[in-house]
């Protein structure tokens, strides 16, 4: 296989296993909103204010001015990555060693 056509598959793939990782990532988000929500009788949902008010307040805050609790939070998500980048990382360097 050509050096580019491997590279362009392995970023796909790559990029397969990081949405996967992501859409699990979303769901269980998506799973705790909901579940902190009111469900009304037509199916919508009816946050409460004081969550509503701290991630209005999480979106307008740089990631350096967080908390550190909020900041580990998201190092929380990130570490959920962090085992496939490691592997595609380790396997370029591989390559790397063969093709040269």
């Amino acid at each position: 296989m050509p050096p580019d056509e491997k590279k362009s598959d392995s970023l796909a793939h790559l990029l397969e296993e990081l949405a996967a990782i992501e859409h699990h990532r979303w769901g269980h988000w998506q799973a705790y909103v909901h579940a902190s929500g009111a469900r009304q009788p037509d199916g919508s949902l009816v946050l409460p204010a004081p969550l509503v008010e701290r991630w209005e307040r999480q979106i307008r805050t740089a990631y350096s001015e967080l908390s550190e609790a909020e900041k580990e939070s998201d190092r929380e998500q990130v570490r959920k990555y962090l085992p496939l980048v490691e592997r595609w990382l380790k396997n370029k360097v591989e390559d790397g060693e063969r093709d040269a």
